[in-house]
C-alpha cells in the first residue's frame, strides 16, 4: 500500500467543499484543515504509483477550488507505540 500526504491550497472560502470533493474521491481515505502555509491536507492510499499519479493529477488537481499541491509520498508509518518504544531506546531506568 502507498501512502501519500498531499498538501493543498484552496481559493478563499473554499476549504469546506474542496474537502468534501477530496473525501468523495477512491484512494483519498481523510481530509483535514489545517493552520499554516496549507489549507488542507488529504491522505491519499492506493495499491501502485501509477494510481497516485492518476489520483493526484487525474482528479485532485482538477477539483475546482484547489490553486495548488504539493505531494509527499510516505516511505515508512510509525504508530504511536512504535515512536514511543524509539525515544525510550537507551533510557533504562534502574531501581537503586
Amino acid at each position: 500500500m502507498i501512502t501519500a500526504v498531499v498538501l493543498i491550497n484552496t481559493a478563499q472560502g473554499r476549504v469546506q467543499e474542496v474537502a468534501q470533493a477530496l473525501i468523495d474521491l477512491p484512494g483519498v481515505t481523510e481530509a483535514y484543515s489545517v493552520a499554516g502555509p496549507y489549507d488542507l491536507v488529504a491522505i491519499a492510499r492506493v495499491r501502485q504509483h501509477d494510481e497516485l499519479a492518476d489520483l493526484v493529477s487525474g482528479h485532485i488537481q482538477k477539483i475546482p477550488g484547489i490553486e495548488s499541491t504539493n505531494t509527499l509520498i510516505a516511505f515508512q508509518a510509525y504508530s504511536q507505540r512504535d515512536l514511543e518504544a524509539m525515544w525510550d531506546i537507551g533510557n533504562d531506568e534502574r531501581a537503586s
